[in-house]
């Protein structure tokens, strides 16, 4: 487990409500003096979609990098001159399942993330990440709606 201490993790994935939680989670870190992670999750399913169609390891891997760069830029703006260069974590995998597991790991991480605001039906069938994390988080959440 990380014994870092108490710090403010955003949930990334270059959406608006993201970039709402982003917008947040800056003013949270500034007001409470806590440093701010940012976190994106390279999901799984774009990975497995690449390893089917035959692509090779080193191909992915720079996927993977670009989609987080792609991310972590999107998200730069909208700290608003807030925070200077945030750490940037970048995982591989289902992103409610890696988000749940980096709280886990890190117990005084306060996560905050976007919420897309389906429908229900669409949230009843496929599911929210938002919700998930919710439902299992080991610590605090804080979700801005969308």
């Amino acid at each position: 487990m990380d014994q870092e201490g108490p710090c403010l993790v955003v949930a990334c994935d270059g959406s608006d409500q993201s970039l709402k939680a982003v917008k947040l989670a800056a003013r949270l870190a500034e007001a409470t003096g806590q440093p701010l992670k940012l976190l994106a999750v390279y999901p799984y399913a774009k990975s497995s979609s690449l390893v089917d169609a035959g692509v090779e390891r080193g191909k992915i891997d720079a996927e993977r990098a670009r989609y987080g760069r792609e991310v972590f830029d999107s998200a730069i703006p909208a700290l608003g001159g807030r925070i200077d260069s945030p750490e940037e974590i970048l995982l591989n995998g289902d992103p409610a399942h890696e988000i749940l597991e980096y709280m886990h790991a890190h117990p005084d991480a306060h996560m905050v993330l976007g919420r897309r605001g389906y429908s229900m039906v669409r949230s009843l069938l496929l599911g929210s990440v938002s919700e998930k994390v919710v439902r299992h988080a080991t610590g605090p959440v804080t979700v801005v709606g969308g």
